[in-house]
């Protein structure tokens, strides 16, 4: 990303925090270019003591100066932040929203005019540096624009591109599954402390076990079939485990859970 971009916030809550926090941490962009608007004097203070950057309770101003605008308010509030910056956005500047439900005809049709448009959506493990967000863009966003957006949100986690078609699938995948995931960690301290391991060794037990799964995944490139093999020892406890989920439907009630939040995604969408 070129040094003299601009980034703009429209709302500073947890997420727009995050993405904050991963920007300059990562030396991406630098603090007095990000700009950023709040409701509330008690976030303006704390944001702006915590990051440094350039922050108000002015939308016209945040909108005029970005070439960068990220709509980080609720999908609700979208039409009304819209409606008051429209006439106010920087020329040429690339609008993202990180707004479930959020299409890019709605945002569109919402400024009433041709404009670069970006969805983003990030999930709540971007809080820690490990986000996965899946983003898609108009035809409007330039490959090297598409390019400054990937890094801006790769700057807190991975990101990966995707057609608006897939939009509605990823809550499942990503968005909403590190909720499935805590209630799997829950259950495997719960199973600890049954077995008399006391409860705060438990989390930590299960919370780095998950952990550490999860990077053997990322980082060899094998297949989570292969590597679970490799865990299985014939005639071991681990494959009498794995027997034992497979007979309680551990995979079938994940991918039934996983259908639930895609059609429920897709209801919202079209409200």
């Amino acid at each position: 990303m070129k040094n003299s971009k601009t980034i703009g916030f429209l709302g500073c809550g947890k997420m727009a925090q995050a993405i904050i926090g991963g920007l300059i941490q990562s030396r991406l962009v630098p603090s007095n270019q990000i700009f950023a608007s709040a409701v509330t004097e008690e976030t303006v203070l704390k944001v702006s003591g915590e990051f440094g950057i350039q922050i108000g309770q002015n939308n016209g101003d945040v909108a005029s100066n970005a070439d960068f605008l990220i709509l980080a308010v609720k999908p609700d509030l979208h039409s009304k932040i819209i409606e008051e910056v429209k006439d106010q956005v920087k020329e040429g500047a690339v609008i993202i929203t990180i707004a479930a439900g959020i299409t890019l005809d709605f945002l569109e049709n919402t400024f009433g005019k041709k404009i670069k448009a970006v969805r983003v959506m990030p999930n709540t493990p971007s809080l820690v540096g490990e986000g996965m967000s899946v983003i898609c863009a108009n035809d409007r966003v330039a490959s090297e624009e598409l390019q400054d957006v990937i890094k801006l949100f790769e700057s807190f986690g991975k990101a990966e591109v995707m057609p608006e078609k897939l939009m509605d699938a990823i809550p499942a995948v990503s968005g909403s599954s590190p909720a499935y995931v805590y209630m799997f960690i829950e259950a495997l301290a719960d199973g600890a402390v049954q077995q008399g391991i006391p409860r705060d060794q438990a989390y930590k037990l299960a919370s780095q076990a998950v952990l550490g799964a999860a990077k053997m995944v990322l980082e060899t490139g094998k297949h989570p079939g292969e590597l679970k093999d490799n865990v299985c020892t014939p005639g071991g406890a681990t494959i009498e485990a794995v027997t034992t989920l497979e007979k309680e439907g551990f995979r079938s009630a994940v991918m039934t859970a996983m259908e639930a939040c895609t059609k429920k995604s897709k209801e919202l969408a079209g409200q």
